[in-house]
């Protein structure tokens, strides 16, 4: 699959930008997946959405907790962390369906981790650890990503 876009990330302050801007991009029923290895900075891009949409506590990643809820106004933010599965079936376990909805945004750390259980991603970010920062790829796997996306795109001609 070709990435709709790609970026780098210079350090974390270039991470934390980044999410701030894509959190420009998000409404409640998106599902979106981040995928790269350890230390990538997938918490921190969560970290630099939440912050642009207003919440001012600690971003932590939810390895233990599994997921980390965020209410702002009528929309729930969940943060899942699945790196801790060593069986896809633990996310059906786990009762976590519900949370994916049309009142919801979703990001999903290691989502490979719950197999084919989980719905389709309406956006993916895979980040790569480079040599100077970070290199991220963009797929758009849904309409509903690939609007999103386009909405992007479109924002930044202007």
């Amino acid at each position: 699959m070709i990435p709709e876009l790609t970026r780098h990330l210079a350090d974390e302050a270039a991470t934390l930008n980044f999410g701030a801007k894509f959190s420009e991009i998000l409404h409640p029923g998106l599902i979106i997946f981040l995928t790269g290895d350890l230390g990538a900075g997938k918490t921190t891009l969560t970290r630099g959405i939440l912050r642009k949409m207003g919440y001012n506590g600690i971003v932590k990643s939810p390895t233990y907790n599994l997921v980390e809820l965020y209410k702002f106004s009528k929309l729930y933010f969940y943060h899942f962390d699945f790196y801790r599965f060593n069986d896809p079936n633990e996310w059906e376990e786990a009762g976590f369906r519900e949370y994916f909805n049309a009142d919801s945004i979703c990001i999903v750390e290691w989502p490979e981790k719950a197999g084919k259980l989980l719905p389709v991603a309406d956006i993916q970010l895979s980040i790569h650890i480079v040599e100077l920062g970070r290199n991220i790829e963009i797929y758009a796997p849904t309409e509903a990503g690939k609007r999103c996306l386009t909405h992007w795109r479109d924002s930044e001609k202007n």
